[in-house]
């Protein structure tokens, strides 16, 4: 079968968000990597928003499941129970039968955790699987042009981990991921609350103070927050009123790592495309972009222009769906063929 008369499928397999692409129809699937099973039948009952909307409410006999850790798959049999339900809802299950699959995975991931990744789509029917660079696809998705040989820095916040990249003629040429990202911030929100207040707070909670009044520059007309969780002393319920200024610190503790991982993807950059990054600036994508003034944070430390990509949160599976013509074309060139022989002498020797 000809490489351009089957199904092409995008997968942004994400710690917080699971995005599906397919050729002809779009992104048939945007919603939370949550999943929720029955312990006693071990069978699935919720999955993306409706398990999302059970955190922290269920009983002893639901178990929330997560498939992906950290941007790799943790649990292999939910990660194929995901995409079997996504395409059995979406009724595009045969879909998979002999299709092309791209899977974008964070720019740290091992090989073993690359065939792990493979071994999901070729378990669900796919003939020709693709791993790409979630930083890759994510410059792609938000606009930059990739394959001109000059260099654009990209930094790529998720909810596992933060990517960053320096791209130019088509590739990676330096890269750096680190798992201080999305989760990690609200559970350093969720201690800063418990150490100062004496409440035990939620995920979901953590979150939501995140997004409402975390930010990481001073902001006009900031705000304080309800926050309602447990006491960790009595049990009961209690509140308390947290302020914009106390959770953008707890915010910039977590950011000064990123920012470290950042000056030394810059040491390992060429000269040449130092230079260009001057011209370039930074690029940010992924759900961290959305934290409040993160743009300001980093041109005042670096010095650097620096902007957020017009949709952040789409940015991967809009590269995706561009990379559709590389892939079918490389497939039909042999050139993943020819990758493999490659990798395969290397690994010999």
């Amino acid at each position: 079968m000809k490489p351009n008369t089957i199904k092409f499928i995008g997968l942004d397999l994400g710690t917080k968000n699971t995005l599906c692409y397919v050729s002809g129809h779009g992104i048939v699937y945007n919603e939370p990597s949550f999943m929720a099973y029955d312990t006693i039948t071990n069978a699935l009952i919720a999955l993306g928003t409706d398990a999302y909307e059970m955190i922290g409410k269920t009983h002893s006999n639901i178990r929330m499941v997560t498939p992906l850790v950290d941007g790799v798959i943790a649990d292999l049999d939910a990660a194929k129970d995901l995409l079997k339900h996504i395409f059995s809802k979406m009724k595009m299950l045969n879909i998979w039968k002999n299709s092309i699959v791209v899977l974008a995975c964070p720019s740290g991931v091992t090989e073993l955790e690359r065939e792990a990744l493979k071994l999901v789509a070729k378990e669900m029917g796919a003939t020709h699987v693709v791993i790409e660079e979630e930083a890759k696809m994510a410059a792609l998705g938000a606009g930059i042009n990739i394959d001109r040989a000059q260099g654009h820095l990209l930094i790529d916040i998720g909810g596992g981990t933060t990517d960053m990249a320096i791209i130019s003629a088509g590739s990676i040429v330096v890269s750096m991921s680190t798992k201080t990202a999305g989760n990690h911030f609200d559970d350093e929100i969720a201690k800063y609350i418990r150490s100062e207040y004496n409440i035990a707070i939620g995920a979901k909670t953590s979150e939501n103070i995140k997004k409402q009044i975390g930010s990481l520059v001073k902001y006009h007309n900031e705000r304080a927050m309800q926050v309602y969780g447990r006491d960790i002393v009595s049990g009961l319920p209690k509140e308390a009123k947290i302020t914009s200024e106390e959770i953008r610190n707890v915010l910039l503790n977590s950011f000064s790592k990123i920012t470290d991982m950042l000056i030394e993807l810059l040491e390992h950059t060429p000269p040449e495309l130092s230079g260009d990054i001057m011209k370039n600036g930074i690029t940010i994508t992924g759900g961290g972009a959305l934290i409040r003034n993160i743009e300001k944070y980093f041109s005042d430390i670096f010095l650097l222009k620096c902007k957020i990509a017009d949709e952040p949160l789409d940015c991967v599976i809009e590269g995706l769906r561009l990379y559709e013509k590389v892939v079918r074309k490389r497939i039909m060139d042999g050139y993943y063929e020819k990758e493999n022989q490659l990798r395969g002498a290397f690994g010999r020797k």
